[in-house]
């Protein structure tokens, strides 16, 4: 008779743990969890779970900068699995604090979507087509800045909800659009509802956006084995190279959720090999003033080309132009 929360395997004889994926309960969270458990079941053999948890951010409909930001989505996954309540957590990339949680690994980065954003209007427009006055609902700082860096005169709407409700203020009439991650939509089986999608020269993605982060706890053992070994066979090497290059940016800027910053990296083929190019924004909340740079470096140095291009735009006033109320992103404050 197997112990709790152990299933006899068919073709070895052994008893293996089933795994418990922790994931949020909204429909973009439970699709992402699915999607890394169907992974885990078929690349290295072993049965799963999923394990709703219930974070603050899911019942506290206050803005997100009021309480901690996206973190909170975080920290409530990070405290289910150091309880041993689920032995993997699964993340939007983009919500994990910079700095290393004590006791938990970030064992994969599987592969990566679009991490482009994509606009949702009436009638199928383009932010461009929009008349000036147009309601455009965003609940990030960082697309907000960079709509009123467009100079197209639309009114920015601060919203919050999951994907759904956020699509239903269009639909409504009660927006004219919506600016979401194209990731997102794409994998509830939303992205024909897009009518555009954002370019970098109009808006830079947030650092990780599009990507998904596995997360166990370190000395999780399965079988004789570091279960974050085990989940490394899951990671895609491209897509850790380019989050971590823009997640160095959001850390040498001290930039935590609430801050206007934009991040994105692509590795293609270079004269000498695979070349990473860099691309990053720091805003002013209005839009008026910005500082955009870029770089490119090796994809093995990913987070050394990071912290090299956000010192260069310090030292081009990058920090000025932070929301002095937002906490460095020390994995404390938002988690």
């Amino acid at each position: 008779m197997s112990a709790p929360g152990t299933t006899t395997g068919t073709t070895t004889g052994t008893t293996t743990r089933t795994l418990r994926v922790g994931t949020r309960a909204s429909r973009l969270a439970t699709t992402q969890s699915r999607q890394v458990a169907g992974l885990v079941t078929e690349r290295l053999g072993l049965p799963t779970e999923l394990v709703e948890v219930t974070t603050e951010g899911d019942v506290n409909r206050a803005p997100l900068a009021t309480i901690g930001g996206a973190g909170v989505f975080v920290g409530a996954l990070r405290a289910a699995l150091l309880e041993g309540r689920v032995d993997i957590a699964v993340h939007s990339l983009k919500d994990l604090p910079t700095a290393p949680a004590p006791g938990v690994a970030l064992a994969a980065v599987p592969p990566r979507e679009n991490a482009r954003d994509a606009v949702v209007a009436r009638d199928g427009l383009t932010l461009g087509e929009l008349p000036a006055g147009s309601r455009v609902g965003t609940g990030s700082p960082r697309r907000a800045a960079q709509l009123h860096a467009l100079g197209l005169g639309l009114e920015v709407v601060a919203i919050r909800g999951n994907v759904d409700t956020r699509l239903g203020k269009v639909a409504s009439g009660e927006l004219d659009a919506v600016v979401l991650a194209w990731a997102g939509l794409a994998r509830i089986g939303r992205a024909d509802e897009v009518t555009e999608v954002l370019e970098p020269i109009q808006m830079l993605p947030a650092p990780g956006q599009g990507a998904l982060a596995i997360e166990c706890r370190e000395d999780d053992d399965l079988a004789g084995e570091h279960l974050a070994t085990l989940l490394a066979s899951l990671q895609d090497p491209v897509a850790r190279a380019t989050v971590d290059a823009e997640r160095a940016v959001l850390a040498a800027l001290e930039a935590g959720c609430s801050a206007p910053v934009g991040a994105l990296a692509e590795v293609a083929e270079g004269y000498d090999g695979e070349e990473l190019y860099l691309r990053a924004v720091v805003l002013s909340d209005d839009g008026a003033v910005e500082i955009r740079r870029s770089a490119v470096g090796d994809p093995t140095d990913a987070a050394g080309v990071g912290r090299r291009l956000a010192d260069e735009m310090l030292a081009d006033g990058a920090a000025e132009l932070m929301p002095h109320d937002v906490p460095p992103d020390n994995g404390e404050q938002r988690a």
